[in-house]
């Protein structure tokens, strides 16, 4: 009894596996959480699949659009609400679904058969099988787990190149209402100046040269302000799709200005970043896991190919004599093997180790462009954080002390009241530059933080294509 049961081992345990294979009830959202959640704003959620919390997400949602949205809400409720991020998800809940239904023995087949004669009367009963999906099983459930995991990091990637996209649409959207807040003070510096000049062309005091320069100004100043007034509305209408807002909601507050500069004592070196990279990056890791499935299944392409077909089956047929009513009963078994005269299964060899192939200079290409995006990356970011260093520091006094100096030497009667409106629109400009090279460096940080820990920066909202799913189970046989 103890043999026999040993023998049965590997068929019992085949049977527990394809019973055991089932799908996550949440979709595997906790799972691509356990890889986003460290890269995401605290409290963040994703989508969930139950439609009773639906009531309670928008009511959140709806308290946080209550208060000007600052970078970590916007991400917060463009995680909850965006359709295509929802779309990613169910997709990794569709391979998950998949996986299960690869990991499913197939019904096996039942085959029944009644013949009579002039003196007998046969019925057949046969009972098939296909072995080797039974006894590969073991291997196919690591290999769909495998694929699996890859799968959720590349969902995982999707959840974080969605956050950074609308972090980037937020930092756009509040610099372009800072800018188009400076437009409108230049449009009313030049609009007094021209102004002006009207009235001091009417009693003679200004050429018609000098009243036309003034007026070029104007008109320049005008075309500037209609296009900071489209770039605005443009940047929040991206940002509002970015979150999945429309109708009303799309009517939110956004803060006055962007987040204040960090401290030098607090930026990210660049010591460590390709390490990082490397550690950290989800494509890197999903191209790793793509490696150790290629591998893996690399030593049965061959055995596959020439034993995939394997089937065995179970025969009871009865026959029955008519005219004395004997039964007799026949029982047997049948093996059927695949005879190996045309196919070796070389070819299915050669495009294992193609793949595998494949799958390494893959991971080579992505580990070269981890290391080279995570050094530019840190470059941009740091170059970044000088210029918008400087223009807060050094840039910006010397404009406000020169405004200041023209007041001073207007009031003395130094300078006319062109110079000065000339030196008030300088200021303006000077700060809608120092407002660009801020908007600038956080642009920066968000590439570093997908550079050193998500996927390539220049991803954006390009999905990720998902892994190819092989064929997981040989030719069926009987």
């Amino acid at each position: 009894m103890t043999r026999r049961a040993l023998r049965l081992s590997p068929v019992l345990a085949a049977v527990v596996l394809a019973g055991c294979a089932s799908v996550a009830p949440d979709g595997l959202r906790s799972a691509v959480d356990r890889h986003t959640a460290p890269r995401l704003p605290a409290d963040s959620q994703l989508p969930s699949t139950d439609s009773h919390a639906q009531p309670t997400t928008e009511a959140q949602i709806a308290q946080w659009l209550s208060q000007p949205v600052d970078a970590d809400t916007a991400v917060r409720i463009a995680l909850l609400r965006s359709p295509s991020l929802q779309a990613q998800l169910a997709q990794l809940a569709r391979q998950d679904a998949q996986r299960a239904q690869a990991l499913t023995l197939f019904n096996p087949t039942l085959t029944l058969g009644r013949f009579v004669n002039g003196h007998e009367r046969e019925i057949e009963r046969q009972l098939s099988l296909n072995l080797v999906q039974l006894i590969t099983l073991p291997w196919r459930s690591r290999w769909q787990g495998w694929q699996l995991e890859q799968a959720t990091l590349t969902a995982a990637q999707q959840v974080l190149l969605h956050a950074a996209d609308t972090r980037r649409a937020w930092l756009r959207a509040v610099a372009a209402q800072q800018s188009l807040q400076a437009a409108e003070r230049m449009h009313e510096a030049a609009a007094v100046g021209g102004e002006l000049a009207r009235r001091m062309a009417l009693v003679g005091n200004f050429s018609k040269l000098e009243q036309a320069q003034e007026l070029r100004v104007q008109h320049d100043a005008a075309a500037q302000l209609a296009r900071a007034r489209l770039n605005a509305a443009l940047e929040r209408e991206q940002l509002a799709r970015l979150m999945g807002l429309w109708g009303p909601q799309a009517d939110f507050a956004l803060p006055d200005s962007l987040p204040p500069l960090p401290k030098a004592e607090a930026l990210h070196t660049g010591t460590d970043a390709e390490a990082t990279a490397l550690r950290e990056r989800l494509d890197v890791r999903a191209l790793r896991r793509e490696l150790d499935t290629t591998a893996d299944r690399h030593g049965f392409a061959r055995v596959g190919a020439l034993f995939g077909d394997i089937g065995a089956s179970y025969s009871r047929n009865t026959t029955t004599d008519r005219a004395t009513r004997h039964d007799e009963v026949t029982r047997g078994w049948e093996l059927e093997l695949p005879l190996p005269l045309f196919d070796w299964g070389g070819v299915a060899a050669a495009g294992a180790r193609a793949q595998l192939q494949h799958s390494s200079a893959q991971l080579r290409n992505a580990a070269l462009q981890a290391r080279s995006e995570a050094r530019t990356s840190w470059l941009r970011y740091r170059t970044a954080w000088d210029l918008a260093q400087q223009q807060r520091t050094e840039v910006l006094p010397l404009a406000q002390q020169m405004q200041e100096e023209a007041v001073y030497r207007y009031n003395g009667m130094f300078i006319s009241t062109w110079q000065l409106l000339a030196q008030a629109r300088a200021t303006t400009q000077a700060v809608a530059t120092a407002t660009e090279a801020q908007r600038d460096f956080w642009l920066a940080d968000v590439d570093l933080q997908l550079a050193l820990y998500s996927t390539s920066p220049g991803a954006g909202a390009a999905s990720l294509s998902s892994p190819a799913t092989p064929s997981e189970s040989p030719a069926q046989g009987h």
